[in-house]
């Protein structure tokens, strides 16, 4: 019998809009690989950038929240697998799976850790330096919860699993590293890259739904005037999708500030760009934007949370400093050196094919699943934490659940 692989999503996947977009398609490839049949599931309404998974041969439905029609389809599906794409979908419908599908094997991917960010959005705007005591919040007790009720997490920062591990003390059996895997960068590819001379202006990329990309681009905004200053003929491009109001007023042609909106293809972008410029001042996880730019050849100057966990002991393929004026010096500096640049080209080719080349954790995820669904029993009952965490956090969802459920019908 084929295995079933349903996935609950938050929204539906924008691969061209969002990291996470990105990220999910990589996760259903190796399914697809595998000969997984594949369901989405998402109560979110379809946008203009959701991708069309049907062409992809991802079947896809809509689920309504709080509604015990959700309890029928999910016995009809059968899955082997649900994964969840965020700690949020597991609790609202983590304890439906456990009683309609006992025997499914659920994972959560974390797309990264929402305390941890918060945690340092927190710590961002009051001016003040994260302490352990910081980290232990709603979202941190929820997201752990959830993470415990699971049969294995996705990590996607090494950063990230050492915290969990060593910080919170969370068994290494229940979690499981896995970043962005993208495809190796051959010597073909790195020679098609367009040349230093060949390239010109600034660039910064994110979507502005996103909150530490829209801080991002106020310090871009703070920084730029020093930067022009130099370099008169340089423009600085900002895209990214939803561009907000506030986001269109920064806009100055004088100034060479340019807020593009959204890239019909970053690829496109990035190869006629110079250098991109990410001065990220909180979040979590991995920057999809810099390893982007890695895979097109384009060098960059980010800040340490930017390149956070991407780079291991290998050079960066720019300069990473916490430091405004540094960031304006280095960004100068990339931006005429050609010699530098060339050097933090191909530093981002290294980077992408030892630390994200698909062929490095593809197998190594499919040997976990296979190895779990063999011993699923056994794996939960050594995760006893798990139990309990289902047993009491669960009870209270499921009867908030039931009662907004009558209440609608009434």
């Amino acid at each position: 019998m084929q295995n079933h692989l349903v996935i609950i999503g938050t929204v539906w996947p924008e691969p061209t809009s969002t990291a996470a977009g990105t990220r999910m398609l990589q996760i259903i490839e190796v399914f697809q690989k595998e000969k997984y049949k594949i369901t989405f599931l998402s109560s979110a309404s379809k946008g203009e950038n959701s991708l069309d998974l049907e062409s992809i041969s991802v079947q896809t439905k809509s689920i309504q929240l709080n509604n015990s029609s959700f309890d029928v389809l999910i016995t009809e599906l059968n899955p082997t697998i649900v994964l969840f794409d965020r700690f949020m979908m597991e609790e609202q419908y983590g304890w439906r799976i456990a009683e309609n599908c006992p025997n499914t094997l659920k994972i959560l991917d974390t797309e990264d850790l929402h305390f941890l960010r918060k945690t340092r959005e927190t710590a961002y705007k009051q001016n003040k330096t994260v302490v352990f005591e910081d980290y232990i919040s709603d979202v941190f007790k929820r997201e752990l919860a959830s993470i415990y009720r699971c049969d294995l997490s996705l990590i996607i920062s090494e950063f990230e699993m050492q915290l969990l591990t060593e910080t919170f003390k969370v068994d290494n059996s229940i979690l499981h590293y896995l970043p962005f895997m993208v495809e190796a960068l051959n010597e073909k590819a790195f020679d098609s890259f367009p040349k230093f001379k060949e390239r010109k202006h600034f660039v910064s990329i994110g979507n502005f739904l996103h909150e530490p990309n829209w801080q991002t681009v106020l310090q871009l905004k703070k920084l730029w005037k020093s930067i022009k200053k130099v370099l008169p003929e340089a423009e600085m491009h900002i895209y990214g999708a939803y561009v907000s109001e506030k986001a269109k007023q920064l806009h100055n042609d004088k100034e060479g500030f340019i807020i593009k909106g959204r890239a019909e293809s970053v690829e496109k972008v990035f190869n006629s760009a110079k250098v991109l410029l990410a001065p990220i001042p909180y979040g979590a996880g991995l920057k999809g934007k810099l390893l982007e730019s890695m895979q097109f050849g384009l060098p960059n100057v980010t800040t340490k949370v930017g390149a956070e966990a991407m780079h291991g002991n290998l050079d960066w393929n720019g300069c990473i400093t916490d430091s405004d004026e540094e960031f304006i010096e280095k960004a100068i500096e990339l931006y005429l050196n050609e010699e530098l640049w060339n050097t933090a080209q191909k530093n981002g080719s290294e980077l992408v094919n030892q630390r994200f080349e698909k062929a490095l954790f593809e197998a190594d995820f499919v040997t976990k699943i296979n190895e779990l669904l063999l011993s699923l029993n056994s794996h939960r009952n050594q995760n006893f934490l798990g139990q309990l965490f289902q047993h009491q956090t669960m009870q209270s969802t499921k009867f908030m659940s039931r009662w907004i459920e009558l209440k609608n019908r009434k």
